[in-house]
């Protein structure tokens, strides 16, 4: 059974930092790109953050600067993501998600992605 459980969110003031981690399992998931997307109110899903299975990462430029992306393959079954997350602002409140799948390249596309958490929310106060 293919799982990615999100851990982590919660209410932060303006500049704080939040740690999102992601358990992704039932695949050989360490051969595909993870990645963050967030969605807030009324608004499209977008792309934050993705590591490849080779360790290369691409952000958004809202993201850049300010979020780290890593994994770690703890068994062949079992894959790690992490979003570090500082210097966080108002808009970066939304509920975010983790997503996995075997693309070309990191993808910043939602539909390049087949496998997706729950969300965990963010909210961030001014």
């Amino acid at each position: 059974q293919v799982q990615l459980v999100e851990s982590g969110g919660g209410l932060v003031q303006a500049g704080g930092s939040l740690r999102l981690s992601c358990a992704a399992s039932g695949l050989t998931f360490s051969s595909y790109t993870l990645g963050w997307f967030r969605q807030a109110p009324g608004k499209v899903r977008e792309f934050v953050a993705g590591v490849s299975w080779r360790g290369g990462t691409r952000y958004a430029d809202s993201a850049k600067g300010r979020f780290a992306i890593s994994r770690d393959n703890v068994k062949n079954a079992v894959s790690l993501v992490s979003l570090q997350m500082n210097n966080l602002k108002p808009e970066d409140t939304a509920v975010y998600y983790c997503t996995a799948d075997r693309t070309v390249g990191i993808g910043t596309n939602p539909a390049a992605y087949r496998y997706w958490g729950q969300g965990t929310q963010v909210t961030v106060s001014s």
